[in-house]
């Protein structure tokens, strides 16, 4: 079940969003339904073939994060 960056075109808020099936994301701040889905980085780690670590963060300015996406990272 995918978890969604959204904003929030009323009151500016981000926030995130499980999305299961057809549900529609609803502002977490005010309740609008008017939301815009935001492009977020995959938080994925996989190992490569020769055991070394591949991270999806390593071209973002946060190499090192461990956050599941940007808007959750303390950094």
């Amino acid at each position: 079940m995918p978890i969604y960056e959204y904003n929030c075109e009323k009151c500016g808020e981000n926030f995130e969003c499980l999305i299961i099936g057809n549900d529609t994301p609803e502002c977490a701040s005010c309740t609008s339904k008017k939301v815009k889905k935001l492009m977020s980085a995959c938080g994925f780690v996989s190992k490569g073939g020769g055991g070394e670590t591949v991270s999806s963060s390593a071209g973002s300015s946060c190499g090192g994060c461990a956050a599941a996406s940007c808007a959750g990272c303390s950094h």
